[in-house]
């Protein structure tokens, strides 16, 4: 569907269906990754409660109105910041929430995964940190191979016909088990996911080939995560971050053949007069297969320029620059 704006104003949030679903969207989805307490979990880069809600008040008044967590994010601080923030700057039926389950929040052989067990304890555990009675959009955060995808989608199907969820989404894993997840659901008369959050960015295309064909045909909407490629977009190649410097993952995931790409980035960024955010953000936005990319932040020109890039339209020669550097990259991220 195509996005509606909020208003005439430049600069206003347009928003957008979420795949083939009623449910509508903001073209920005903030993913709550950055907001949690420093000390909880695997992220020390991640903002403190106070940082976080100025944050998150700037982005609701921008008019973004869904918003991605996920329990494993800073130990469940940033399920518990997120909601009092929705609670104190928004009224809960006017946003959309989403959050995640699969990985560990427990000791035990039962404390991660996408069993029966683990998924409606851990759905509970998310709607009490998040201070409501339901979540818009529950996603599995990856494919669990330990337990029958019949039983993960038997207990999904179970969460959205309790009332405790509206809607269903996946993220990162291989087309064939995103298929055959969609196949069964229908097969069994489940509620079928809706979304599918990837790895999709300027440097790493790979979903190009099997996922997101997949995803147009049977009418999934497409949230990509890390758009910015964990912010290599958006600064020089051997310019680093604090969370750079303690990222691990993220530095798996690219390689010195991407400098190229971040090179004709920050040319294109040059030659409009904007920011290298702004060009990375629009050149996803202009695949009609996205719905919308989930940008983290943590400054307030992160925000800024992840909202300007909904009004910046490229040329078709400046996507062809910025695609003809590309070359294969292994899968990572599942």
């Amino acid at each position: 569907m195509a996005a509606v704006p909020a208003g005439d104003e430049a600069g206003a949030m347009e928003y957008t269906r979420l795949g083939n679903t009623g449910l509508q969207v903001s073209r920005i989805c903030l993913g709550m990754m950055s907001f949690g307490e420093p000390d909880r979990g695997m992220t020390p880069w991640s903002l403190p409660e106070e940082e976080s809600r100025r944050l998150i008040e700037k982005a609701v008044a921008a008019g973004i109105t869904f918003f991605d967590t996920a329990n494993v994010y800073s130990g469940g601080s940033s399920e518990e910041i997120t909601g009092r923030a929705i609670r104190d700057f928004t009224d809960r039926d006017d946003v959309v929430l989403a959050t995640k389950v699969h990985g560990r929040m427990h000791e035990g052989p039962n404390g991660a995964g996408l069993s029966r067990k683990a998924i409606l304890r851990e759905l509970g555990d998310s709607l009490r940190r998040l201070g409501t009675d339901y979540v818009d959009l529950y996603q599995i955060h990856r494919w669990d191979p330990n337990t029958p995808i019949e039983e993960t989608l038997d207990a999904l199907d179970s969460a959205v016909r309790s009332g405790k969820v509206r809607y269903l989404g996946a993220s990162s894993m291989w087309a064939w088990q995103f298929s055959k997840a969609l196949h069964l659901a229908g097969e069994h008369g489940w509620h079928r996911f809706v979304s599918m959050q990837d790895h999709y960015n300027l440097l790493n295309r790979e979903e190009e080939r099997e996922m997101l064909p997949l995803c147009a045909d049977q009418g999934v909407g497409v949230i990509p995560w890390s758009p910015l490629a964990r912010g290599r977009l958006t600064r020089d190649w051997d310019e680093t971050t604090a969370r750079s410097e303690t990222d691990a993952f993220g530095r798996r995931l690219y390689t010195e053949g991407d400098r190229v790409i971040v090179d004709r980035v920050a040319e294109i960024a040059d030659r409009r007069g904007v920011s290298r955010a702004q060009v990375a953000l629009a050149w996803l936005l202009s695949k009609p297969v996205v719905t919308a990319p989930i940008v983290g932040v943590t400054r307030h020109h992160h925000l800024d320029d992840a909202v300007a890039a909904v009004d910046l339209e490229l040329t078709e020669e400046e996507i062809s620059r910025l695609e003809e550097p590309y070359t294969p990259h292994a899968v990572a991220g599942f």
